[in-house]
């Protein structure tokens, strides 16, 4: 079950950093944080990763290794997120 999640979290964060990675940024991301489009795109790369890891626990059956993975993966998001969502508005 848990795994589920990580991977449906896992493909939401990847397809919005990839989407970031082929714009220009807001300014948070890009003035503050200084992220770039190379930036974005090893969050997508880290977020497919973490998404075969899932798919991979899942198909194993190993649901504690699915929850740890999320454990970690949710602190990655949360701050992919909190990068650039606070200039949403910016644009």
């Amino acid at each position: 079950m848990w795994s589920l999640v990580g991977l449906g979290l896992a493909l939401a964060v990847g397809a919005a950093a990839w989407r970031r990675s082929r714009a220009p940024g807001g300014f948070f991301d890009r003035e503050v944080y200084a992220m770039n489009a190379a930036t974005h795109r090893r969050y997508t790369f880290v977020s497919l990763a973490f998404a075969l890891y899932f798919a991979v626990t899942y198909a194993r059956g190993f649901e504690a290794a699915g929850i740890a993975g999320l454990a970690l993966y949710a602190v990655i998001a949360v701050f992919y997120a909190a990068s650039f969502l606070q200039g949403a508005s910016d644009e």
